[in-house]
Formats: C-alpha cells, structure tokens, sequence
C-alpha cells in the first residue's frame, strides 16, 4: 500500500515514521484517489486511539497533493520476523505478545475501530520489549461508509476470519480470529493456514474447512480454540482473553525477549526478492548491509527549519543521504545539546540530568569516517545505546590532519559517544600533538589519568580520562551552574591512522559511566576498513 522512511523531526528532535502512498504508474485517477482516501482514513483510524500498545499517530500532511503520515518510529522487529529467525515463542512470550495485542485491540474497538488485519507483519516488538500493534492501513470507522467494492477483499488470507472471507459484515469480533491466528502462529511457529498457498483456496478453506487446532496443550491452546471460532458471536470477548493470559505473564520489567535473534539467517542460494520487505527489515538498518535506506542523521545544528509543514517530503527523502558538514573547533557539547533537543546555554539550579542509557539497550552499529579531503575507507563498527541519535562532523585542525566525527547523542543531550579518525596521522604527528590540541578544543580541559593501553607501531595506544566545565556567561534566565562533565577516551593508532574513542557523561554518572556503557562501547569498538 505504501513505503514507510525513517525519518527526523527537526522541531520536536526525534525519529519518526514517514509513510506515503505508492501510486503503480499509469493507475487510474480514481483508484488513485481510493488508495490516498485509505491513507487518510488510516491516519484517522489510528488518530482515535491512545494506547501503549498501538503505534501513535503523530502527523498527517500533505506534498503537492499526496498524503503523508507521520507516525512514532520504535525500533523494533515484526513478530513474523522474529518467528521466522526463531521459529516458536515459549508460553511465557507468546502470553506477553497476545496480552498487548488485546489490550490494543480494546483500545481501538473503544474508539470504534476495527483493524481487519491482525497478523505477526503487524505486530511489532520492541528492544527494550514493548510490544505494539501497527499498520491500521486497512481499519475503518464503522460509523463510515465502506469504501471496499464487491468482490475486494482486503486482509490477509493465511489470517483473514470467516466472515470477512464470506463477504458477510465487518464486526470488531473479526480482530478476535486474527488475534487468535497471531497466537496459533506464535505457540506453532507458522500460520495457521499456508501463507504462500492460492489466495481463493485459502479463503475457500478458512469459509469451509476445519479449523485448525495448535498442537501445543495447556492455557494458550484453549485461548486459540476460543478465539478461532467461525461463529463470530461464539468467541470470546478481549477482556477474557487478557484474564485466561495474566497468569502466565512474569513480574512486570522482566526481559521476556532477550536473546531472540532478529533477522533470519541469509538463504543458502538466493536472497530475498526487494519486493518482501519482512526479510530485509532489520531491528537495526544501520549495521544491516541490506537494509535499503540510511538512518536519520539528525538535524543540522546550523540550520533553522523554515515555519512550513511541507518540509516533511524533504526531511523522508533526506533519510537516504549521509550528512556531512564543517563544524568551528569549539563547538563541543553546545552542538550536542542542540542535537539532543536541550537549550544550548548550562541548566538551571532547578534542572537535573538523565541517567544514560543502560548497557542492556545498546546495539551494534555500523558507520562509516571518511572525510571531505576524499581520504577514503574509515568504516567501523561499535555498540551505541539503541535511542541516541546520529550526526558526522568533519573538523579541521592547523598542526593535525582533517578528521570526521561520528557522534551518538542521548535524546537528553547530556552524553554523547563518538568515533573520531584521523587519517594519514602517522607518521608526520604523534599522540602528544592530539592532546595539546584536545586541551584548547574542551573548555576547562583538566586531565585526570592517563594509562598505556596496548604496545604497537608506531606508538602505543592510549587511555585517558578529563572533566571539562562549560561556561555560559550570557545565559538567560534564573541564575545558573557550570556543566561539568567526565570524558573517557581511548587513543588507537591503526596503521596510518589514529582513532580517538571518547564517551562524555555528566560528571555525577563519571563512576557509573566508565564501569559500564563505556567498558561496552570501547571493547566491541572495530576498525573495519
């Protein structure tokens, strides 16, 4: 029905879902006006429901004519995803899945919508766990007037209930036997019926044949029994599933997923057609070579957006581009806390800082530190915190070489990570021409330790540890206190090159900082090329 982008929202500083029409060529002006009236009602159908678990509806505009929905980006994978790398969930999982899935499904049926298409593909689950329902690219408000003709059928058949299939009327009790075909998949590891089979034998089958039964025993079959039931007024109301499903839950805050893997592995002759969208989502498309589009960068700290909303179709294409801009040597943490969407002067007395990201939440990237002088190569990998936003600057010094920044921003601005290389460093400079930059580059630079690292050509690699203090003299507002601030950093020769990998945190998360994200980030740090 459309592409959904990755995308950046320069005003409020946060990743967002950008999803737009796709018009085949040479479609007929009415049914291209049919498929962007469904995007509308899509955006009017998830507008009307509030819930933990269903994607939230931000946004909806309009470019030159065509719809574009803006929704809450979550970094996560499908259920079907996750199945297919996996293959069945435990009790435990699926108990979890399906309790989220109902409660979402309450929330919108209070609201007066029924999704029509609840499926592993539409049910996504996060890295932190969260479990979200999506894609209401098909629901509709009973109150509206239909716009499927007769003889469209819209839905997935391996999941699609009885009465849709028949033609019969649309109840919200059809998201009951597309909640209870999720679950059947969940428990058995596959759809209930055979997704790649014939579409009108499908559907023959789910109207005429029997039902089919899980082959696992306990409270999850009887649920699934409940619930896929032909007769709609048979099954099972969504509060009773959630009442049969609370037992088998864990204590709220255990890490129900953990160890899933998110994308199956790569088929032994073939990929996967760019038309199956399933197999090349990854829960992270910046380490993922086959994810087709590059993360949002970030907004450019030196650009102010102009007042129009029309900006969105610049802001879903810019998605695809690596960003890359000059930054004065002194710009240090005033252009992270921009970034990181916080006022650029120091915080008030009445302010407090957030805690970092926890290590349990990074996941591995991949970038790449090549620069504008065309010094080429620099790609790397290295854990980062799963919400910390990315931008690439490149920087110019008078007794160095050119080199390129890779930042990684917490969303509150207060720490950052960053990977910075200098290529063609050796042999002309050593580790000591960097520090005496590094100490007019940060302001009330003070060096705290230092220690050799590892033996190597042409010097040794080394770690360091400084706090630095920014001052904000002509700060508004109430009166105000200096931004101290740890910085950890290891210096590694690689060849011609050096690579300086640094984590700044607050300096009353120093201790924490260093024992944790830190020690992460820096071990699993990889020079790739």
């Amino acid at each position: 029905m459309g592409t959904v982008w990755e995308a950046y929202d320069e005003h409020l500083h946060r990743p967002v879902a950008v999803k737009e029409v796709r018009l085949d060529p040479g479609i007929p002006q009415g049914e291209a006006d049919e498929l962007r009236e469904r995007t509308m009602r899509e955006a009017r159908a998830i507008a009307g429901v509030s819930h933990p678990n269903v994607i939230t509806l931000h946004d909806v505009v309009r470019v030159d004519g065509e719809p574009f929905v803006i929704m809450e980006y979550m970094p996560a994978a499908s259920l079907a995803q996750i199945l297919r790398a996996n293959g069945p969930l435990t009790e435990t999982q699926a108990a979890v899945v399906g309790d989220a899935i109902a409660a979402g499904l309450q929330a919108a049926h209070e609201a007066g919508i029924t999704h029509r298409d609840v499926k592993p593909g539409n049910v996504l689950v996060g890295l932190d766990g969260r479990v979200k329902l999506t894609d209401f690219g098909i629901a509709r408000n009973v109150s509206e007037k239909t716009l499927t003709r007769t003889g469209i059928m819209l839905g997935s058949p391996a999941y699609i209930a009885p009465e849709i299939a028949s033609g019969a009327a649309v109840s919200p009790r059809a998201d009951l036997w597309g909640l209870g075909a999720t679950l059947y998949a969940a428990v058995e590891g596959r759809a209930p019926y055979d997704p790649e089979g014939e579409a009108l034998a499908i559907v023959s089958e789910v109207v005429h044949g029997d039902v089919p039964t899980p082959t696992v025993d306990g409270p999850l079959r009887s649920v699934i029994e409940a619930l896929m039931v032909k007769d709609p007024d048979e099954r099972i109301s969504l509060s009773e599933v959630r009442a049969r499903l609370h037992p088998l839950q864990p204590v709220p805050g255990t890490p129900v997923f953990a160890g899933l893997k998110t994308t199956p592995p790569a088929p032994v002759e073939a990929a996967a057609a760019p038309s199956d969208p399933t197999v090349t989502i990854a829960a992270d498309p910046v380490s993922s070579p086959s994810a087709p589009l590059a993360p949002a960068p970030g907004p450019l700290p030196f650009t102010e957006p102009a007042p129009t909303r029309s900006r969105w179709g610049a802001v879903a294409a810019s998605v695809a581009a690596v960003v890359l801009f000059a930054a004065a040597a002194g710009g240090g943490f005033a252009l992270t806390r921009y970034v990181g969407g916080e006022p650029i002067g120091p915080r008030t007395q009445t302010e407090t800082s957030q805690a970092s990201a926890p290590v349990r939440d990074v996941e591995v990237r991949t970038a790449d530190a090549a620069t504008l002088a065309g010094e080429q190569g620099g790609s790397f990998s290295i854990p980062v915190p799963g919400d910390w936003v990315k931008f690439v600057e490149q920087r110019t010094e008078k007794t160095l070489t050119n080199s390129t920044r890779v930042h990684w921003v917490a969303p509150d601005g207060t720490s950052e990570l960053v990977v910075e290389r200098f290529p063609n460093f050796y042999p002309d400079h050593v580790i000591d021409q960097y520090l005496r930059v590094l100490a007019t580059r940060a302001p009330g630079y003070r060096l705290v330790g230092t220690s050799e690292l590892a033996a190597g050509e042409p010097e040794p690699s080394l770690q360091l540890t400084y706090r630095t203090v920014d001052v904000a003299d002509d700060a508004p507002g109430p009166v105000t206190v200096d931004l101290n601030r740890a910085t950890f950093a290891n210096l590694v020769p690689s060849g011609s090159d050096l690579w300086v990998v640094s984590l700044t945190v607050p300096i009353e998360q120093e201790d924490s900082g260093k024992r944790g994200l830190f020690t992460r980030t820096v071990s699993e740090f990889r020079a790739t090329g």
